[in-house]
């Protein structure tokens, strides 16, 4: 049952889905798909392969296409002038140039002038760390593809709590993905196959893909919890993309952003008046959406951000009505589980 204060309930952790659905034995776009009305929260339930009856010819449909990195590096640290090691794990979080990241080192003491040792290939110097998060900034040895080429190489996907298996890299991927930068999934179209995405084209929706490159959502300690205000992402969209996209909500089509990343993007586009840039932007309910007519999405811890974002969708009532129904009809949550669209 929902608890009575909005955004917490209780989740039973049988539903959160530890297998992606291939190992589940279904197909990716095979997954639940829960669909809610915008303006009466009416509730029905389907399959998500069953996409295409709910969206209309001279609709867009926008994708996020930005590539999960693993970003979870093992390293020997060594402090200036010593021969000395110890074992670390370094978390990417947010790449801040070609050559630069900010990262959650899982050691003691480590402070700037530090060197982390990666392989033979590649190292790291820490060059700053921060009086308000546990994160540090590194500078590689490598930089662009070339460090792009070593991270895929050496890393391992973020997994959380829940998923208890190492799942290949592969399995955190959308089909689409093309543009490296995710340190976790933007996994709202993962369901997505390209069967389904012809299908829609077919159809005459319209495809658009940009980007929003998402950061480390856990930073160990709670103390550390970030404010959704504090938390920048880099986005970037075409301008060809932005004026497709603007020209089918002008003819009367609506645009249907693909996860939360991809609402996020859009909107920043406009208040930034930026098709490329960092954005703070923070979603709810008191927001006035200028883009995203819909959106498709998984399901959402209690109390997480994107919980406020999707009242900017449908009211917090509607929103958790609905949540009720998905908790007793066996919903999926987080990067493997099943889909909401409220549209």
């Amino acid at each position: 049952m929902m608890a009575k204060t909005a955004f917490e309930f209780y989740l039973p952790p049988e539903l959160n889905a530890s297998h992606p659905p291939e190992r589940r034995g279904i197909r990716r776009d095979h997954v639940r798909m829960m669909v809610m009305d915008r303006k009466t929260g009416a509730v029905s339930h389907d399959r998500f392969f069953h996409l295409v009856n709910y969206i209309q010819a001279g609709d867009i449909i926008v994708l996020n296409n930005s590539r999960t990195v693993p970003a979870i590096l093992k390293a020997i640290s060594r402090k200036v002038n010593s021969h000395q090691g110890e074992p670390v794990e370094v978390r990417l979080a947010k790449r801040k140039s070609e050559d630069t990241w900010e990262v959650l080192i899982v050691a003691e003491d480590i402070i700037p002038g530090d060197t982390l040792e990666f392989s033979p290939l590649l190292s790291a110097i820490v060059i700053r760390e921060s009086n308000t998060s546990p994160l540090m900034e590194i500078r590689f040895s490598l930089k662009g593809t070339k460090l792009l080429n070593a991270i895929y190489s050496l890393g391992e996907p973020v997994r959380y709590e829940y998923i208890n298996y190492a799942w290949d890299l592969d399995y955190y991927q959308t089909v689409f993905a093309s543009q490296p930068g995710s340190v976790e999934m933007p996994s709202a179209g993962r369901a997505f196959s390209w069967e389904l995405l012809f299908k829609l084209q077919r159809k005459g929706v319209k495809l658009g893909f940009i980007q929003l490159h998402t950061g480390l959502s856990y930073l160990l300690d709670d103390k550390w919890e970030q404010s959704p205000t504090e938390n920048y992402e880099e986005y970037h969209i075409e301008p060809a993309t932005m004026d497709l996209i603007l020209k089918t909500k002008a003819a009367g089509g609506r645009v249907i952003a693909v996860g939360t990343t991809a609402v996020r993007a859009l909107e920043a586009a406009v208040v930034n008046v930026s098709l490329s840039g960092w954005t703070n932007l923070y979603i709810n309910s008191d927001y006035s959406l200028k883009i995203a007519d819909g959106i498709i999405t998984g399901f959402h811890e209690p109390k997480a951000s994107h919980l406020d974002m999707l009242s900017a969708f449908v009211s917090p009532h509607h929103l958790f009505a609905a949540y009720e129904q998905a908790i007793q009809n066996r919903y999926l949550w987080h990067e493997f589980g099943d889909i909401n669209m409220i549209l």
